[in-house]
């Protein structure tokens, strides 16, 4: 069995920060969200992976990845020339895919807090389906692939972003195929958004005689597209998978309150931080208060400033700011006050930027 990953796309919900970087590597608790899609193949067995890439983050990727071994896999890479759609993809992919009875594809930008490990278990050892799906109950199916199902566990027709959904079971972005998908991409033609839409390639599936079945989310499940889904996502994975513990040096005056992790070569002085919060390798936070709910990367420098409820990348520097919340910062950021001090802020800053905020 093999693995596709898809990492292409614009990621256009999350610029600025998609101008400089891929989506797929925005860090959720410092953390890249394209590592934990790695990570829940491997865990499935699924160690062969072919990752697809755009020509605009490609390279970006390729570095982030390297050659998967550090994951316990073995990935090749497939460029996407343009977003033409998820069957698009899964054809681009196929000299990759031919030869395995089945392979898994996932969506680089999802998170779930299930374990593929079973299903595709599970799939393997049923020759007769030719497709599996993952749901999620929704508020919202409008927005989504939605899939009509029966009382067994089968899929009996799948719409894309319906005005009038059959159900309010999503497409999470988490697939596994045979073969028989191939035949069924050649035999659709693009939606009205010009793309190949996967739901329709299962559709067809259905059509030519293979069963397709489905298993359901039971823990969260997000979309990491937008800013607050981000920020939601940082919440999530915080609050079920920090590990406590204390590499770097924390002096006497500071005070750590619930599940804090300081990484190595941090350095904590004259602050208080309330967990769950992640502190990066070789950051520094002087007389601040910190969280809950952040996670702040490597090589940052935080000085005399409130942060709560933010994702700060590497290499940023916040000074004097009263409060900064509910904020996505980039890679290299410097946000310090204009002429006056100033109430809370609320930002989404790319890469390289410098703030000063003005004048109240």
């Amino acid at each position: 069995m093999k693995g596709l990953v898809l990492a292409g796309g614009k990621g256009t919900r999350l610029r600025p920060l998609t101008y400089t970087g891929a989506k797929q590597l925005v860090p959720v608790a410092n953390r890249p969200v394209l590592f934990y899609v790695i990570d829940n193949l491997v865990d499935a067995g699924v160690t062969d992976i072919g990752v697809i890439i755009s020509p605009e983050s490609g390279e970006e990727i390729k570095d982030a990845l390297g050659d998967g071994s550090r994951f316990g896999a073995k990935l090749s890479f497939i460029c996407q020339d343009k977003p033409a759609g998820l069957a698009h993809a899964v054809a681009t992919a196929k000299p990759f895919l031919e030869g395995s009875d089945c392979f898994v594809m996932y969506l680089g930008d999802n998170l779930i807090g299930n374990k593929i490990r079973e299903p595709v278990q599970s799939f393997r050892a049923d020759p007769e389906l030719g497709a599996w799906v993952m749901l999620k109950e929704v508020d919202n199916p409008q927005q989504f692939g939605v899939a009509e199902v029966d009382d067994d566990g089968n899929v009996l027709r799948l719409v894309e972003k319906p005005k009038q959904p059959p159900s309010n079971l999503a497409l999470v972005g988490i697939y596994i195929f045979r073969p028989i998908v191939f035949d069924a991409i050649e035999q659709i033609t693009p939606s009205a958004r010009g793309e190949l839409e996967i739901t329709d390639a299962i559709g067809k599936v259905i059509e030519l005689g293979a069963k397709v079945r489905f298993d359901r989310v039971t823990s969260w499940w997000l979309d990491t597209g937008k800013k607050d889904d981000m920020l939601l996502a940082n919440d999530t994975v915080l609050d079920d998978w920090l590990e406590t513990g204390i590499m770097g040096q924390v002096d006497e005056a500071s005070k750590l309150i619930g599940r804090v992790r300081i990484e190595t070569g941090a350095r904590v002085e004259r602050s208080t931080i309330r967990g769950p919060v992640i502190v990066g390798a070789n950051t520094k936070l002087l007389d601040c208060r910190i969280g809950p709910f952040t996670s702040i990367g490597a090589d940052c420098v935080i000085e005399r400033s409130r942060v709560d409820h933010s994702v700060i990348m590497s290499g940023s520097q916040i000074s004097d700011i009263a409060r900064l919340e509910d904020s996505l910062i980039g890679k290299r950021v410097r946000i310090r006050p204009g002429a006056q001090r100033h109430g809370g802020l609320a930002l989404m800053v790319g890469d390289d930027c410098v703030i000063e905020p003005p004048m109240d």
